[in-house]
């Protein structure tokens, strides 16, 4: 995957370095709102983020996931990620309590939906959400990605419970040739 910056009307979206850890640290990744639909506890330490920045690296070199930063200006407020799975690639996103209801994440996720339908071997770009989740229901359904089934138990949510929770998927296809 190209590393190049994607620009948008208000927004860069960048691979993180980990200089940006403590910014991600500050805007978001400490904060039980905004994780509380993700598969990931709010981090404790800046450690905690360079870890997962650690991890973003790795998983850039190893093409299992790509991650991108959103950035007003200079400004982290929120990451994006792409993961593939054979024909199929998935997304997943946190952003900045801040700059909720803003458009941000329409913005940001609309690019990446398109180079992953750009993939000739990408016939479909999806997303899970958690059936309480309006918000991120919202973005999905911007991005033109239609509610396909509920899927009981699915997603351990570790902010919430320890349990698997429900989850609406979402999903954009390719068209036809």
């Amino acid at each position: 995957m190209d590393r190049t910056p994607i620009e948008t009307e208000r927004l860069i979206l960048r691979p993180p370095v980990v200089a940006d850890a403590e910014a991600i640290h500050r805007h978001w990744a400490t904060d039980p709102l905004v994780t509380r639909y993700l598969v990931w506890k709010p981090h404790r330490t800046v450690e905690d983020t360079r870890a997962f920045l650690a991890f973003v690296a790795e998983s850039w070199e190893s093409g299992a996931e790509f991650t991108w930063l959103l950035c007003l200006k200079s400004e982290p407020i929120g990451s994006i990620s792409l993961r593939k799975h054979g024909d199929k690639a998935g997304i997943g996103y946190a952003l900045a309590r801040a700059r909720w209801g803003q458009g941000y994440m329409v913005e940001a996720a609309r690019p990446i939906v398109a180079l992953a339908l750009a993939d000739p071997a990408i016939r479909q770009v999806g997303a899970f959400c958690d059936l309480e989740n309006s918000a991120s229901a919202r973005v999905l359904e911007k991005l033109g990605m239609t509610r396909q089934e509920i899927l009981r138990r699915w997603l351990v949510h570790p902010t919430i419970s320890d349990e698997p929770r429900d989850c609406y998927f979402y999903s954009l296809e390719r068209p036809a040739n």
